[in-house]
């Protein structure tokens, strides 16, 4: 899973009622910050702060509304040792690039969850003696930050080690319980049917030891998800049973803590998840009380140049055509909140319809019309399974906005 993250640097107001009320919490090197409601760290997005050309934090907060991060990862230092660090390489201790981050955000009524973990590097669970020493190691990120809301990314290569999934479920118990109202969210590896054996372990071990957190997420993408949002609902509907199973919950308790985490435009395996994509999923997890609806990552959400990046996944961008930004409205939805209203087309004229959804299964000859991403297109030549707009010297021609 996430595969590009090693590689390049390790009905929207629906359960707003739930949210957690704001509490003040004690001083920190960052500075006394706000509490915000549970909603705004479920819908936070990833963003590496050091690592794959960092986005302006505060520009994406003007430009959208978003008030939350999920800052990505801690890790274990390259060298060995039970003490965190960004990325295995900037002791969490000594940082003060992230600090000034997370200040700015928190300057303007943000705030931030941070990650531990994700596709690669060593995970402080493998790394520390049991869940005490590993909780000891996170409570230093907890404190140093002030944080509110921490994340456990549990997937490749150390959710296959028991011994290191015991470490992590044991220190998230213990940081919960000493933390008062911090959010907790877990997240792992999401397969076409809900997730694999080594996250229904992992599952099998939070139960084990009588841990809850506010969700557990599935990543559905990186395989087996050619299908869009419909193979991602699929995924997330098969998730919800096992969670039922596994817990003995009902279907309502049991979306009330599962959650979704994606990856915006083109995922590592050539998966294509749009703006229509997320649309659709948005709606099944605010229609079905989902907890977290978030995505990997902010660095990517942005166009490329050429706007397919030449057929390849980037860490800078998505790969697929959008304006700045688009992917984190969705967040800003889920929260509860109102994206700005600029529009990104130009308003289509009147009567302008959208033809039959473009089908990479489909094969067009030159005339066909199709409609994809909120543009209609017509095929210039024969053509099958081109994105229409992923090249301009491609076979499509935009026929503008509909």
């Amino acid at each position: 899973m996430r595969r590009l993250r090693a590689c390049l640097g390790a009905a929207a107001a629906v359960g707003l009622a739930a949210a957690a009320t704001t509490a003040l919490a004690a001083p920190s090197a960052s500075g006394a910050t706000a509490r915000l409601s549970d909603r705004w760290y479920a819908a936070a997005p990833y963003l590496m702060p050091l690592d794959n050309d960092p986005p302006d934090a505060a520009a994406i907060m003007d430009a959208t509304g978003l008030k939350s991060f999920q800052l990505a990862f801690v890790l274990a230092p390259d060298g060995g040792g039970c003490t965190p660090t960004w990325g295995g390489k900037t002791p969490v201790s000594s940082d003060t690039a992230v600090e000034s981050v997370i200040d700015t955000i928190r300057a303007k009524g943000g705030d931030v969850s941070v990650s531990i973990g994700g596709y690669g590097g060593t995970k402080l669970g493998q790394a520390c003696a049991d869940p005490a020493a590993t909780a000891a190691a996170y409570q230093q990120v907890i404190t140093k930050y002030d944080l509110h809301a921490i994340d456990f990314d549990l997937e490749e290569p150390e959710y296959e080690n028991a011994a290191a999934v015991h470490n992590e479920i044991g220190a998230a118990k213990i940081l919960q319980q000493n933390n008062p109202d911090l959010y907790v969210s877990v997240t792992t590896a999401g397969t076409a049917d809900g997730t694999g054996w080594f996250g229904k372990q992992m599952l099998l071990e939070a139960k084990s030891q009588g841990f809850t957190p506010n969700n557990f997420s599935i990543m559905p993408f990186d395989g087996g998800f050619d299908g869009g949002a419909a193979s991602q609902i699929d995924a997330l509907t098969d998730f919800n049973r096992i969670l039922q199973s596994t817990f003995g919950w009902d279907e309502a308790t049991a979306y009330a803590h599962e959650g979704f985490s994606g990856m915006n435009g083109r995922s590592d395996t050539g998966e294509f998840f749009t703006q229509d994509d997320f649309r659709t999923v948005l709606d099944f997890a605010t229609s079905h009380h989902m907890d977290r609806f978030t995505f990997w990552s902010l660095n990517r959400d942005r166009q490329c140049s050429p706007p397919d990046n030449g057929g390849r996944t980037s860490g800078t961008c998505s790969s697929v055509p959008q304006e700045s930004w688009d992917f984190a409205k969705f967040s800003v939805t889920f929260a509860g909140a109102t994206p700005p209203t600029e529009p990104t087309d130009p308003t289509p004229p009147a009567g302008t319809e959208c033809k039959p959804a473009w089908d990479p299964a489909t094969a067009y000859t030159g005339g066909s019309e199709v409609s994809y991403g909120g543009h209609n297109w017509k095929a210039k030549w024969w053509t099958q399974n081109e994105t229409p707009g992923a090249s301009p010297w491609g076979p499509w021609e935009d026929e503008g906005a509909c």
